[in-house]
């Protein structure tokens, strides 16, 4: 009996030092362009997926406008800027996120993600999942687009070549606000609304810098078989050689990476930047390989 007496309080001491399993970190997902927050063959396939695989998680898939119509078509035509603004006013006033949270952004919603990330720190992003984020702009030539028999996408390709960087585009087309032409630098640098001011091409945002940095994980996905982001090497932040279209340079020989604008350098120093290759198509990805390689980085 003396030595079940002094087992017990034991292991009550036991107890209350391990306390309760922590709880899992939540995950704020952006989907990509034509898409929405809860479709249930994309964005809302991988919510259940993540929430399967990872009990008690808390995924919020985020909608920008009031029904899934609206998310769609903003996913168009809502100014980047202004989506942004937006979604960093959502993340802050969630409660289940102000302990900081991870995310995961699929095409566009990739770089959208970033700018999250720079530009509203509270609450706190402590890794960002790129999967086919186009970093350094989509993206030449524009090759195809969600629904190619759709006027939608007829419409963007010839408002594009007529003039992207137009005031009027810019504004009021997103794939216009991260359309990086490399035979026309000094015109996207000029005048490009959100892309080249995320990429710091016109000056230093140390806050931007600082932002980013803190991140823990900065992954990025690119998908080997790519035929709708060009040059694919833009999802690992590479980009063509100014001034032509054939032949491109990997992150660490720009610029951008070769004068730490971003920190990028830093962070790869440091082993925080991850870069990941999977074959496929754009966002053409296996349950399988989801589970190996993705859900690691959010447990």
């Amino acid at each position: 009996m003396a030595a079940l007496r002094t087992a017990v309080p034991v292991l009550a001491l036991l107890g209350l030092c391990l306390g309760p399993a922590a709880a899992a970190t939540p995950l704020v997902i952006w989907h990509g362009m034509g898409d929405s927050c809860c479709n249930p063959v994309s964005m809302g396939y991988i919510q259940k997926l993540v929430e399967k695989k990872i009990p008690g998680i808390y995924v919020l898939s985020l909608k920008i406008g009031s029904n899934l119509i609206q998310d769609m078509e903003n996913s168009f035509f809502m100014n980047v800027n202004d989506q942004v603004s937006e979604v960093c006013g959502q993340l802050a006033t969630d409660p289940h996120l102000q302990g900081g949270y991870n995310a995961m952004g699929f095409s566009q919603g990739g770089q959208f993600l970033r700018a999250v990330a720079q530009r509203c720190p509270s609450p706190p992003m402590l890794s960002l999942i790129s999967i086919g984020g186009q970093h350094q702009g989509r993206v030449y030539g524009f090759p195809r687009c969600p629904g190619e028999s759709s006027h939608v996408c007829d419409w963007i390709r010839k408002t594009l070549d007529l003039g992207a960087y137009t005031k009027a585009v810019q504004e009021h087309l997103v794939q216009a606000e991260y359309w990086h032409d490399p035979l026309k630098e000094e015109d996207y640098r000029k005048n490009s609304i959100f892309l080249a001011d995320i990429n710091q091409e016109r000056g230093i945002n140390e806050t931007y810098k600082k932002n980013l940095m803190a991140l823990k994980k900065f992954v990025m996905v690119k998908f080997l078989n790519d035929t709708m982001v060009d040059p694919p090497i833009s999802e690992w932040f590479g980009f063509y050689k100014s001034g032509q279209a054939k032949e491109t340079v990997p992150l660490q020989e720009t610029s951008l990476y070769k004068e730490d604008r971003l920190g990028l350098q830093e962070m790869d120093k440091a082993g925080k930047l991850v870069f990941l290759g999977v074959k496929g198509d754009h966002l053409h990805f296996s349950e399988e390989w989801f589970d190996s390689t993705i859900l690691p980085f959010l447990q």
